[in-house]
């Protein structure tokens, strides 16, 4: 088993370059959830289309990593993960390239499912190389990199969107991916070491059954208002979403090699900061990808301006993340976490009750604060959370599970606030679009603080947790 591990990387020079090159690819993969939010208006504008094209623009990426990314860190166990991590970043910078070249919504949505396909492979093995690179003692510095670049990222798509289409064109947004990926893969051949997992079999009914059940209800939230939410397509989504989920997680339950082992979900922490994490993105996703176009087409800001004003939000983790990453060392990530979705609850409350037609910026400055903080304390304390339940040979199928559970919140979170902002408002004036984003807002402050709820209910430790759970638990001292 150890041969087929590979040979890890020595000395201080080749752990740096491991975290320089996936840093910088989880942050080009989590930059493009956001990078498009901004620049909605100016595609709606160009491109044509409704709500739904714009929904599906940002959903397609997410819903297509979501379902796909457990899929991706299987396909790295078994064919290598420098292989497979360099073939993702190949996939992801020409869908990049497609999109940019788009000549209609349609071509735009496929190429974004596309990118989520190259990043549902990427992202997983980048946090499976960082880890199996980095000594244990240097390994919570190094996730605090990791962490820190893709929560920047994330919270730096709105501006950097904002700026590349006002002063270039929306199709930037897309450029700018090429000759980073174009970069990467050299130097990931070059720099990276080969490895393999232990599971060498890939789940492809279990995959099957994942990608129907979720598209099937994303589907349908996103439907739901122009079909009506008793049609006959809308109540089929739903219902065979819901069947395909429940057949998935009982064909994973008997499978001798299942794509997701059911039995992690016995750690309480585990499933406690998985659950956390999809209700946190639900509300965060679905909320920027409204107050973004608020800021623009209520308050009448450009893009980049729109984006410069959503700076006290972005630049907040920044500040937030390392002094979150200090303070988890001491009183452990669960509390860290929870704080910081309370926070973002908080915040956007704030904002529901802020937002009016003629609201002044100064008055949305508190919840822009408030977010981001919350925000920086929340990625990499949750990640190191995420990794140190679980033994060290199923961090790569850990880490593809908890990246899996927040873009299919992010995707739930855009489908279904969108669909309360359409059900109560619209864009047919400033106060209509007033008036359907204050409930939605609402829906996704309620979402998040029953994220922090369930964060504050995790044991300090998960090391010390439910002796019931898998033999990670004893294993997770290791790590």
């Amino acid at each position: 088993m150890a041969q087929r591990q590979g040979r890890q990387p020595s000395g201080h020079g080749s752990t740096v370059w491991v975290v320089v090159i996936t840093s910088v690819a989880g942050f080009i993969t989590a930059l493009d959830n956001l990078i498009v939010t901004t620049a909605l208006p100016s595609i709606r504008e160009d491109l044509g289309g409704g709500l739904e094209d714009l929904e599906w623009t940002v959903s397609a990426y997410t819903l297509a990593f979501a379902v796909l990314v457990m899929f991706g860190a299987s396909l790295g166990d078994r064919f290598g993960r420098r292989r497979m991590f360099v073939l993702g970043l190949g996939l992801f910078t020409a869908a990049s390239a497609a999109a940019a070249l788009a000549p209609g919504m349609n071509e735009l949505i496929a190429a974004r499912a596309v990118q989520g396909v190259g990043s549902a492979i990427v992202t997983p093995l980048t946090l499976t190389l960082l880890s199996a690179a980095v000594p244990a003692e240097r390994r919570g510095a190094a996730l605090g990199v990791w962490g820190a670049a893709s929560g920047i990222a994330v919270a730096m798509g709105p501006l950097i969107g904002g700026t590349l289409t006002q002063h270039l064109s929306w199709q930037w947004i897309f450029w700018v991916n090429v000759p980073i990926g174009l970069a990467l893969i050299p130097i990931g051949r070059l720099k990276l070491q080969e490895s393999h997992g232990p599971n060498q079999s890939l789940d492809l009914i279990g995959t099957a059954l994942v990608s129907g059940g979720l598209f099937g209800i994303i589907y349908a939230l996103v439907r739901g208002n122009a079909d009506g939410w008793t049609s006959a397509p809308i109540l089929g989504g739903l219902g065979a979403g819901a069947v395909l989920l429940v057949a998935f997680v009982r064909y994973e339950l008997r499978a001798e090699h299942p794509m997701l082992p059911m039995r992690l979900f016995r750690h309480r922490s585990f499933s406690a900061i998985n659950i956390a994490s999809l209700l946190m993105f639900l509300g965060m996703f679905g909320a920027i990808f409204l107050l973004s176009q608020y800021l623009q087409l209520v308050g009448g800001y450009s893009p980049m301006e729109a984006g410069v004003r959503m700076l006290p939000w972005t630049a907040m983790p920044m500040i937030a993340g390392p002094l979150a990453g200090v303070l988890s060392d001491r009183v452990g990530g669960g509390p860290v976490v929870a704080v910081g979705m309370a926070l973002n609850a908080v915040g956007l409350g704030l904002w529901a009750l802020a937002v009016e037609p003629d609201a002044s910026y100064t008055s949305l400055l508190p919840a822009l604060i408030v977010c981001g903080i919350g925000m920086g304390m929340f990625f990499a304390p949750s990640a190191n959370l995420v990794m140190s339940t679980v033994r060290p040979e199923e961090q790569g199928i850990a880490s593809g599970a908890n990246n899996a559970i927040r873009e299919l919140g992010g995707a739930i979170g855009v489908a279904s606030l969108a669909a309360v902002f359409s059900s109560q408002g619209g864009y047919g004036s400033p106060a209509l679009f007033v008036d359907g984003l204050t409930p939605a807002l609402w829906v996704g402050a309620g979402a998040v603080a029953v994220a922090a709820v369930l964060a504050f209910s995790m044991p300090r430790s998960p090391k010390a947790d439910d002796p019931r759970a898998n033999p990670a638990t004893a294993a997770a001292g290791a790590v």
